[in-house]
C-alpha cells in the first residue's frame, strides 16, 4: 500500500510540475500583418511588455525550459519584425523571446487549443499601427464613362488555416489560391474588367478584412474560392453559395448600430441624416435597398456559374444554395461562394490539384461574370459604353406598330424606317427589326 501511494504522490507531483516546450516556430507575413505561431507541447502561460531604443516585444512563457526551437528567417518585404531571438529569461524555468521590431505594432495574442494537425499553439498577430484605417481608405468612386468593372476574388483560408485537408494531404488553402489566381489572370486580361485579389499569399485574412480590402478596391463583386469538404469520402461535386436571407437581416441590423464607422455604404447620406428624428429609419430604408440589390445580383450569378460549372465538372447543389457565411455579409458588394469540388473525396482531389480542371473551373467562373455584367453593366462602365454602342434588335408582335415601337425605344418613326429600309408603315408579326440608338 506504501508503494502505491508513493507512486501515485509521484506521478502528482510530476503533473504538478509538467515542462511544457516549444516545438516549431512558424512566420506567416501578409501586407499589413505579420503572424507568428509557436508549436507548443502544453497550453502555453505567457506574458508579454514593450522596450524601447530599439523596439522589442519581449515574450516570457512559464514552464518552457530550453532552447530547442529555431526561428525561420523572415521575408523582408513585409518588414514588422525584422528578427526573433532567444534571449535570458528572468527563471531558469521559463523561456524569454524578444521580437526585434522595426515599426511600432499592435500585438494580438492568444492561445489556440489542439485541432486537427496541430498541437497547443500560442499565436501572435502584430498589426502595424501606421496602418490607415478603412474609413480613410474609402474614397467615392470617380465618375467615369469607362471604368473597368472590379471583381474581389477571395481565396479561402491560408497560412495557419489550412483549410480541409485531402486524403494525401492536399490543403486547401492551396487549391484556392491556385484557382483564385487563375481567374484573376482570366479577368485582368478582359478590357473592361479587372481583379483585385486580398489575398496572394500564403497568409491569413480575417473575414471582415476580405470584404474591407473589397469595398477599398471599389469592388463591384466578390467571388469567394473554396473547396467542399465531408466526414467520409463519397460526397463530390462543386456548388454555388449565397447569403441567406437570415443573415441578411441581422446584418443589416449590424450594419445600423454602426453607421457612422460605415458611412460610405449610405453613398454619404450617414452625415445628412445624423441629426434628423428619423435617421435610424431612413438609413434601414437606403441599407434594405442596397441588400436586396446584392443578394439579387448574386443569386443571378451563382445561376450562370452553376450553368457553366456544370459543363466542366460534376454539380453537387444543381440550384444556388443559401447560408449564414461571413464572407457573404456586405450589403454594398453583390458576392458568391463558389465550392469547387470535394477536397475530401479522393478522386475530386487528384482533380482539383491539375493545372488543366484549375483552368476549366476558373474559366467557367469567368464566363459566369463577364456575361452577367456584359448584359447588366453599371452606368459609369466600359461595358456600358459598349452595349450603347451596339444595335438594339426587337422581333415584332401581335398589336406592335411602328409608332408604339418608336414610343417604347425612345426613337422617331423615320429612324426606324430607315434603320430598317422601311417603305411603309406596315409591320409583319414575327418580323425582326434593327432599333437604332437615340
Amino acid at each position: 500500500m506504501f508503494s502505491l501511494i508513493t507512486v501515485y504522490l509521484l506521478l502528482v507531483s510530476t503533473s504538478l510540475h509538467a515542462v511544457n516546450k516549444i516545438d516549431s516556430v512558424r512566420v506567416w507575413p501578409s501586407p499589413e500583418s505579420t503572424r507568428v505561431v509557436l508549436d507548443m507541447k502544453e497550453k502555453p502561460e505567457y506574458s508579454y511588455f514593450f522596450l524601447k531604443n530599439p523596439l522589442r516585444l519581449v515574450v516570457d512563457i512559464k514552464s518552457t525550459p530550453g532552447r530547442d526551437a529555431t526561428f525561420p528567417k523572415i521575408d523582408k518585404k513585409h518588414q514588422l519584425v525584422k528578427k526573433i531571438r532567444y534571449s535570458t529569461p528572468r527563471k531558469k524555468s521559463e523561456t524569454r523571446l524578444v521580437f526585434e521590431l522595426l515599426s511600432p505594432v499592435k500585438p494580438v495574442i492568444f492561445s489556440l487549443a489542439p485541432t486537427g494537425p496541430y498541437s497547443d499553439r500560442l499565436v501572435f498577430d502584430l498589426y502595424s499601427k501606421e496602418k490607415p484605417t478603412s474609413q480613410a481608405v474609402v474614397k467615392n468612386r470617380d465618375i467615369s464613362s469607362d471604368r473597368d468593372i472590379v471583381i474581389a476574388v477571395v481565396a479561402g483560408h491560408g497560412g495557419e488555416d489550412p483549410g480541409s485537408i485531402g486524403p494525401s494531404g492536399t490543403y486547401e488553402k492551396t487549391i484556392t489560391l491556385q484557382i483564385a489566381k487563375r481567374l484573376a489572370a482570366k479577368i485582368n486580361a478582359e478590357k473592361g474588367m479587372k481583379a483585385v485579389l486580398p489575398r496572394t499569399g500564403d497568409y491569413y485574412v480575417k473575414l471582415n478584412t476580405r470584404t474591407d480590402r473589397a469595398r477599398n478596391k471599389k469592388a463591384d463583386f466578390l467571388i469567394s474560392i473554396h473547396a467542399d469538404a465531408f466526414t467520409s469520402p463519397q460526397p463530390r461535386g462543386g456548388s454555388v453559395w449565397v447569403l441567406s436571407l437570415r443573415r441578411a437581416n441581422s446584418e443589416i441590423g449590424k450594419w445600423i448600430e454602426n453607421r457612422e464607422q460605415h458611412s460610405e455604404l449610405l453613398g454619404g447620406a450617414a452625415d445628412v441624416l445624423k441629426d434628423t428624428q428619423q435617421e435610424r429609419y431612413l438609413a434601414q430604408a437606403l441599407l434594405d435597398m442596397s441588400m436586396d440589390h446584392s443578394m439579387k445580383t448574386g443569386f443571378e450569378v451563382a445561376e450562370d456559374v452553376i450553368a457553366e460549372m456544370r459543363k466542366v465538372t460534376r454539380m453537387h447543389k444543381k440550384v444556388p444554395q443559401a447560408a449564414s457565411l461571413a464572407v457573404l455579409k456586405s450589403p454594398d458588394i453583390p458576392s458568391i461562394l463558389v465550392e469547387t469540388g470535394f477536397i475530401s473525396n479522393p478522386a475530386e482531389e487528384r482533380l482539383l490539384k491539375t493545372k488543366d480542371h484549375q483552368e476549366k473551373l476558373a474559366n467557367a467562373i469567368f464566363k459566369s461574370v463577364k456575361g452577367y455584367f456584359k448584359n447588366n453593366p453599371p452606368e459609369d462602365s466600359y461595358f456600358a459604353k459598349l452595349k450603347k454602342d451596339q444595335p438594339r434588335f426587337h422581333k415584332v408582335r401581335s398589336g406592335e406598330s411602328l409608332s408604339l415601337l418608336a414610343s417604347r425605344y425612345g426613337v422617331s418613326i423615320n429612324s426606324l424606317k430607315k434603320a430598317n429600309k422601311l417603305n411603309s408603315n406596315t409591320l409583319f408579326i414575327g418580323q425582326n427589326l434593327t432599333i437604332p440608338r437615340s
